[in-house]
């Protein structure tokens, strides 16, 4: 089972705004500080993006290339795959995520707007109500 991370969409207002960063693109390296500790088990996994305080899509993770000026690539795969939007606070940088925890890929045909805001699940969540 791959390990996952998260990741807050930065500068994104909506799905149309995240989706955008995908368009026309070969490659998709994002630049980090420092390598993942566990980057040996993230291959095969996912980067899951937070949109608006939920887990909305995932892109898989291809490799850590090292870039020249000594910070790492995390490379991804171009795309974005919808996932089951579950909510997630906000965080800093990256955070891990196990397999056992990450979201469900959309069903084709299944609709973003047939599910839950991230926001109203979270709040629903902790006052015990799903």
């Amino acid at each position: 089972m791959p390990l996952h991370m998260t990741k807050i969409a930065f500068g994104a207002k909506s799905w149309d705004d995240l989706a955008s960063w995908f368009v026309d693109r070969e490659r998709f390296l994002m630049t980090t500080r420092y390598l993942p500790k566990r980057h040996e088990e993230m291959l095969g996994g996912s980067l899951y993006w937070v949109l608006n305080h939920a887990l909305v899509a995932r892109s898989p993770i291809l490799g850590f290339p090292q870039a020249k000026d000594g910070r790492w690539h995390i490379d991804l795969e171009p795309r974005l795959i919808r996932v089951h939007p579950i909510p997630k606070r906000a965080h800093q940088g990256w955070r891990y995520l196990k397999d056992e925890d990450a979201p469900r890929d959309l069903a084709d045909g299944e609709e973003i707007g047939d599910v839950m805001p991230g926001r109203l699940a979270g709040k629903l969540q902790k006052l015990g109500l799903i």
